[in-house]
């Protein structure tokens, strides 16, 4: 099948994501230069369409950005005022006193917000000073020059056939060129994972881990609001089954964000992270809060957890990854947009130095080495470097004390006892065999408190229209059920917070069923798959989640 033809349009800077590193960039290169043409293209259906962060929000890399933004009107209005952290038993939970906690986790001058809303709010600043935003545009192909150079991207085709075949209102989309190209996809986005492999960015790093995020937005009793409070637990239910935790932040309006953190690197391959976020609702602390509450909005992705030893050279010729692309999360403090934010800041200013030198297509060093080096973001990342390896090599109690050890003497001193630990395998590789472990009963959701995939999926507001390829991709569609199955009880059935597969039959009659219509966007499979071999890339722009204020 031929290619089809394609109109081209040229910018200085095409952007891939109107996240916060994608539109921190945007914004900055304008303000660096306001005569540079800068476009950003966003897959969702309107810019935060596609955000679900936490979101408590270190204003740091806002500060540098828009230092005004409190006078210009931004959606950033509730303090944390009161920071907790317990750890959670089946019946009850231990308050670790503020005292103990690392300098680092203090919550002080940082915000509960809505990073949709911080977004839209960003795209404004962005287009006030004249960059194009356009949103519905997923980019589902990277163009290359003569020379090997990323040169741009493929965005907006609609139109093709479940077979891939062109239907009858085919678009073929636009060439959409930059004399650099930055990818501000969020967590696996697929053109980041082609440049990673194509360019072998890394080589020099370790293994990227990830976690699955699930977040509902719930109003509470007014009487058991308390605006600006931010919680945060560890421990049951998740026990020594899985790492991970979770996060209750108290917004405005008696709303309430209720989040759940599961490690991807667990074992057992019966273990159904979703459910084990509706049992965690259930701990009488919970319950009590939810007690006559109405959940009103749910959704997940996942979380780059590899920290410092796990970023890659983040730089290709005509290319630049930006925030979670690169892995930026500080995993104990649970946070990543601000450092995404000044990855964002310092592509533009690279990108725009190299630009008026009249450089093109060419690396942007002085980005990598920003990221790299003695900058803040290395100053974030480096003294928590250790706290995700010896939580995955001690559990959850060596885990916590060797990791809080680890990050004090690193705060008082600048040095660790451990170096910096390696992690050794990938998420996909750590899955055990199902032989091997035990499966785990996971109680009914009462529709109360605890809700079945299909239906809070619902309240993600997902819609994929149905007659196009599904952008869930089989590398082999003969592995689910002659390898995973037995193997592994085909994982897929459980990992996926949103139901999207499903193992129909028994016996010589199994397969497997793809939903794609409820994906979420989480890229989970993409990352746990034991085999490998799904392969998660971009829908038609405008599909996917349509998350209020995530």
């Amino acid at each position: 099948m031929s290619e089809p033809i394609r109109e081209s349009m040229d910018y200085d800077v095409v952007i891939v994501g109107a996240g916060p590193s994608g539109l921190s960039a945007a914004i900055r290169l304008k303000q660096i230069d306001p005569d540079l043409n800068v476009v950003v293209l966003e897959k969702g259906s309107e810019v935060g369409a596609h955000i679900l962060s936490g979101a408590v929000l270190d204003p740091v890399g806002l500060n540098q950005l828009i230092p005004d933004w409190k006078a210009k009107g931004a959606p950033i209005t509730v303090p944390v005022r009161e920071d907790k952290f317990y750890v959670l038993g089946e019946g009850g939970g231990i308050r670790i006193p503020n005292s103990v906690m690392p300098r680092l986790m203090n919550n002080h001058g940082n915000y509960i917000v809505s990073m949709g809303n911080v977004c839209r709010w960003m795209a404004q600043q962005a287009e006030d000073l004249g960059v194009e935003i356009f949103p519905g545009m997923s980019c589902s192909a990277l163009v290359y020059g003569d020379d090997g150079a990323v040169a741009g991207v493929i965005a907006g085709e609609f139109g093709r056939n479940p077979d891939g075949t062109q239907g009858d209102a085919y678009e073929p989309g636009m060439e959409l060129r930059g004399k650099y190209v930055f990818l501000a996809e969020g967590v696996r986005g697929s053109l980041t994972k082609e440049v990673l492999a194509k360019f072998d960015l890394q080589k020099d790093s370790g293994p990227q881990k990830f976690g699955l995020g699930m977040k509902e937005i719930w109003e509470i009793d007014p009487e058991k609001h308390v605006e600006g409070r931010v919680m945060h637990t560890m421990g049951w239910p998740l026990g020594k089954n899985a790492g991970g935790g979770s996060f209750i932040y108290h917004l405005e309006n008696n709303q309430v964000y209720v989040g759940f953190v599961v490690h991807l690197n667990y074992e057992n391959p019966h273990l159904y992270p979703y459910m084990e976020f509706q049992r965690f609702k259930h701990h009488p602390m919970v319950a009590e809060l939810l007690k006559g509450a109405k959940r009103i909005a749910y959704g997940a992705r996942a979380i780059s957890e590899g920290g410092w030893q796990s970023m890659p050279k983040a730089v290709a010729p005509g290319v630049a990854i930006l925030g979670c692309g690169v892995g930026l999360v500080n995993v104990p403090r649970i946070k990543g947009n601000h450092n995404a934010m000044l990855s964002g800041i310092e592509a533009a200013e690279a990108a725009a130095a190299a630009i008026a030198q009249g450089r093109a297509s060419d690396e942007l060093t002085a980005y990598d080495d920003y990221l790299h080096k003695d900058g803040p973001i290395a100053r974030d990342l480096k003294p928590v470097r250790n706290v995700k390896p010896l939580w995955s090599k001690y559990g959850l109690l060596g885990g916590v004390v060797l990791g809080g050890m680890d990050m004090w003497t690193n705060s008082l001193f600048g040095a660790s006892f451990f170096g910096t630990m390696k992690h050794t395998r990938t998420d996909a590789q750590a899955t055990g065999k199902a032989r091997d472990h035990a499966p785990i009963d996971y109680p009914k959701p009462d529709g109360k408190l605890s809700f079945d995939r299909l239906t809070n999926v619902s309240f993600s507001m997902t819609n994929h229209e149905e007659h196009q390829p599904s952008h869930l991709q089989l590398k082999d569609a003969s592995v689910p059920i002659s390898v995973n199955l037995p193997e592994y009880a085909e994982p897929a059935q459980r990992y996926c917070p949103a139901g999207v597969y499903e193992v129909v039959g028994e016996g010589a009659e199994a397969r497997f069923v793809i939903n794609f219509q409820n994906c979420v966007h989480c890229k989970t499979c993409d990352i746990k798959d034991p085999s490998q071999n799904i392969h998660w890339t971009v829908p038609q722009g405008g599909d996917g989640p349509n998350y209020p204020n995530m």
